[in-house]
């Protein structure tokens, strides 16, 4: 278990780490020109280099729809999810969305979007220029109903048993405190409230290089946990009918995250759902 200290540096790594994307010029880290561009920072994240080839886009690799990808604003996809929450939430008209780790608003934006102008979407990040790239984001488009709030996913500032269903996308994998996170997740969930993420887990345990490694860790690679870990932290929470989905085919993806170290032999990005028990 990591101490106090070493959770604070690791959250001070990766929101500078997430700041400085979200402040880059064209800020489109992903598939946007941004990442194929010189100005990329090095240690960016989740640009692939194949992204930058003309083929399928990154955003269509992870499971977005075409229409999907066209809906939101110009910055608001930062390419640095690992799937496709909202595939898989079920969002029904009038329920309240929360967006674990909500970047620059992309999945808000897309929840939003099926509510239809009912119910609310609130997403809590804890980077400020990201709060403030969400927020210019949504003013861009027609949804009033979305909400931006400066916080940490292992604090929600969010009322207990509020929110009727959870998403995030490669998130959790950088808290320290991941227990922390599906405790949150439970308390503000109402009974039988959903999660739904889109995440990286490991399906063998990580080398320790790897998992110490604060550029991994960033990467969304090195604070992957284990698949029954994952499961076992859940069920401790509170949360019923867990169920891991791997997607297999994302291991070639994932070695390109992190230059010589062939983490998708490792890693694997996984679609996650719960429910919290009545």
């Amino acid at each position: 278990m990591n101490s106090s200290a070493e959770n604070h540096t690791l959250r001070d790594y990766v929101r500078a780490r997430y700041g400085a994307i979200a402040e880059q010029a064209g800020a489109d880290c992903g598939c946007g020109p941004a990442c194929c561009a010189a100005e990329a920072p090095a240690d960016a994240g989740c640009c692939a280099p194949s992204c930058c080839a003309g083929e399928q886009s990154y955003g269509e690799k992870l499971g977005y729809s075409a229409a999907e990808l066209s809906a939101a604003p110009a910055g608001a996809d930062l390419g640095l999810g690992c799937g496709n929450p909202i595939a898989i939430a079920s969002i029904r008209p009038g329920e309240t969305v929360l967006d674990l780790g909500s970047g620059a608003g992309f999945d808000c934006l897309l929840a939003a979007r099926q509510l239809a102008g009912s119910g609310r979407v609130i997403g809590v990040d804890m980077t400020p220029a990201m709060i403030t790239k969400a927020r210019a984001n949504v003013a861009k488009t027609e949804w009033r109903n979305v909400e931006f709030r400066l916080g940490e996913i292992e604090a929600l500032p969010v009322a207990d048993a509020s929110v009727d269903l959870i998403i995030s996308n490669c998130v959790i994998n950088l808290s320290p405190e991941k227990e922390r996170v599906f405790r949150e997740a439970a308390r503000v969930l109402k009974p039988g409230g959903r999660l739904a993420i889109a995440d990286i887990v490991a399906t063998r345990p990580l080398p320790a290089a790897m998992h110490r490694q604060l550029a991994a860790i960033g990467a969304c690679i090195g604070g992957a946990a284990l698949v029954d870990d994952l499961r076992a932290m859940l069920a401790a929470a509170g949360f019923a009918h867990v169920e891991v989905a791997l997607r297999e085919n994302s291991r070639a993806l994932i070695n390109e995250w992190v230059d010589g170290q062939e983490a998708g032999s490792y890693v694997v990005s996984a679609i996650i759902t719960a429910t919290k028990a009545r």
